[in-house]
């Protein structure tokens, strides 16, 4: 015997400050091994953010 689920799983909004949290730790990780510097900190972590937002937005 199979039942289907007919419920959804749960959903939350992904926060702003979610988003911020999780591309502090991927730059985070890019400073620790040595792919960001101050030199290109700015233009990494706008990339990063977008990407991070664009992915979380699309769930």
């Amino acid at each position: 015997m199979s039942e289907q689920n007919d419920t959804k799983p749960y959903s939350r909004p992904i926060t702003d400050e979610a988003i911020f949290k999780v591309t502090k730790e991927i730059v985070v990780k890019f400073i620790e091994v040595g792919r960001l510097t101050p030199a290109n900190f700015e233009e990494t972590y706008e990339r990063v953010f977008k990407t991070v937002k664009s992915s979380a937005k699309d769930f």
